[in-house]
């Protein structure tokens, strides 16, 4: 059993900066692979990152490389997805989910942050 809690959504004008937290607690495993999913009003939800807690791998979806940043905190067992340079199509519903390993079901999933981004 894991819990994800999420916090750090919020409102913000093009250009500008959020950071995302994802706390988890629980039963976790020794490694494990943290994901941050968005949907948007209207649209499928989509990966936008995610990283190994084991190695720090880390994997980004195309349209955010270069200005979303995920990293790890290990001693709060928590992740952040780091958010620059933010657009108006960035707004959506932020998830993060739980995955054991590659391949595996996304077994647990925080309830979500808004984000908003105006132009």
């Amino acid at each position: 059993q894991v819990q994800l809690v999420e916090s750090g959504g919020g409102l913000v004008q093009a250009g500008g900066s959020l950071r995302l937290s994802c706390a988890a607690s629980g039963r976790t495993h020794s490694s494990y692979f943290m994901n941050w999913f968005r949907q948007a009003p209207g649209k499928q939800r989509e990966f936008v990152a995610a990283i190994s807690t084991g190695g720090g791998n880390t994997y980004y979806a195309d349209f955010v490389k270069g200005r979303f940043t995920i990293s790890l905190d290990s001693g709060k067992n928590t992740v952040y997805l780091q958010m620059n340079s933010l657009k108006p199509e960035d707004t959506a519903v932020y998830y993060c989910a739980y995955q054991v390993r590659i391949g595996a079901a996304f077994d647990y999933w925080g309830q979500g942050t808004q984000v908003t981004v105006s132009s």
